[in-house]
């Protein structure tokens, strides 16, 4: 069964603490079974890989490494600062996110 997290692929979010500390960034993958997400332009590692089919030269690359969620706020799309998420349903008695902030459903 899938948890549920304040975040979603997709949504963007803002690094509360690390050595990311201020950077935002959109979700581009969410891992449940370790807690963490993926997020664009944070958490640089340098990854150096062998020769193969997808990457004939190999060599160093740069890219994004997993940061756990308890890390990330997600950026109110009305205002663009960051919001604590709440549930409640809607119209049609669906579970949907919305900002504490603003009281917006957030998409």
């Amino acid at each position: 069964m899938k948890r549920k997290f304040h975040i979603k692929k997709g949504d963007n979010v803002l690094v509360l603490s690390g050595e990311n500390k201020g950077l935002q960034g959109k979700v581009l993958d969410v891992i449940f079974a370790k807690d963490r997400a993926v997020v664009e332009g944070v958490n640089i590692i340098t990854k150096h890989t062998k020769p193969s089919a997808k990457s004939p030269q190999g060599g160093i690359l740069k890219v994004e490494a997993p940061i756990h969620v308890s890390n990330l706020m997600v950026i109110d799309p009305s205002n663009g600062k960051p919001t604590r998420i709440g549930r409640r349903k809607n119209t049609e008695g669906k579970n949907v996110r919305y900002s504490k902030k603003s009281g917006e459903e957030i998409k």
